[in-house]
């Protein structure tokens, strides 16, 4: 088969594909959200939060704010575009087309999202200095918050994260899991952009972590490799589907402790200053103070069995 076949035969799987899953006619270009535009953006924004870490190589500190200027420029004009694709998406009509008012008042809202997330900077800037700190006191290894924050993946996936969860609060959840997938490609570590993670997070090495939409955790918590924060089981309607939505991930009380392969599943409770050890599957929520282990599962508390 020579190329023109190829490519008839590929666009009889995409026509097949459109109708089965009733996609509409794209019209006028691209309809979604471009992953490598938002690669982009988050490499500026990155640059922007860190300049003399993460921006340019030649940048001098008297320039900062003239480099931050002009790249929060560029990364905030691209992010307009890419949330005006997502908020137009939905408006569209049978036959692909948008009207004129759905298209203006998607804009109007894309404008609100990209200047509350501007906005909001300074204050993921502030939360990411905790992120770094807490790696830093909470790593023995660690020289410098410097080389915390060039060289530890749980950092490069709380800089997405951190990003990521504001795109999220603001209504746009696919770019939002864009960006964490971005993450979670380069770091092993899968954070779902709706997880609410509280100041001081430190996750140590990383590869394997993986923390549901609907986690929530306090502050100055410490995850090991390969932890999971899940959901225990998925509510299904009357014909077996999966239903969407609804809290089924656990929340971690502040200063929390999770060793290397511990798995927590479901709407459970990590009460304060508890530590879970290595290899554990727990279940059920454990009060204030608990340590938990594969053998000796004890708690200065009551309700741990």
């Amino acid at each position: 088969m020579g190329v023109p076949g190829i490519v008839a035969e590929l666009r009889a799987a995409r026509e097949r594909w459109r109708t089965a899953q009733n996609r509409l006619q794209e019209v006028g270009g691209r309809e979604l959200p471009s992953r490598e535009a938002l690669a982009a953006v988050v490499g500026q924004l990155r640059g922007a939060l860190f300049p003399m870490r993460l921006g340019p190589p030649d940048l001098r500190q008297e320039h900062e704010d003239d480099y931050i200027a002009h790249t929060l420029q560029q990364a905030l004009a691209e992010l307009l575009v890419q949330v005006r694709l997502e908020l137009r998406h939905p408006a569209r009509s049978a036959d692909g087309t948008r009207s004129a008012a759905a298209d203006e008042d998607a804009d109007a809202r894309a404008l609100a999202v990209v200047r509350a997330f501007g906005q909001s900077l300074p204050g993921i800037r502030a939360l990411l200095d905790s992120d770094v700190l807490a790696a830093y006191e909470g790593d023995p290894a660690a020289r410098s918050v410097d080389e915390v924050l060039l060289c530890y993946p749980g950092i490069q996936a709380m800089i997405h994260h951190r990003i990521a969860h504001r795109l999220y609060e603001l209504g746009t959840p696919l770019l939002a899991r864009i960006v964490a997938e971005l993450a979670h490609g380069e770091t092993g570590i899968d954070i779902h952009p709706g997880a609410r993670i509280g100041a001081g997070f430190f996750i140590d090495h990383g590869t394997g972590v993986v923390i549901g939409e609907t986690a929530e955790i306090g502050r100055h918590v410490r995850l090991y490799q390969a932890v999971t924060l899940g959901a225990r089981r998925f509510e299904t309607d009357e014909e077996g589907h999966i239903q969407k939505g609804g809290a089924r991930h656990p929340l971690l009380e502040d200063d929390v402790v999770i060793y290397a392969g511990a798995t927590v599943l479901g709407r459970v409770t990590i009460g304060r200053g508890s530590t879970i050890g290595g290899n554990v599957w727990l279940t059920h929520s454990v009060p204030p103070g608990s340590r938990i282990t594969q053998a000796h599962p004890t708690s200065t508390g009551p309700g741990v069995a």
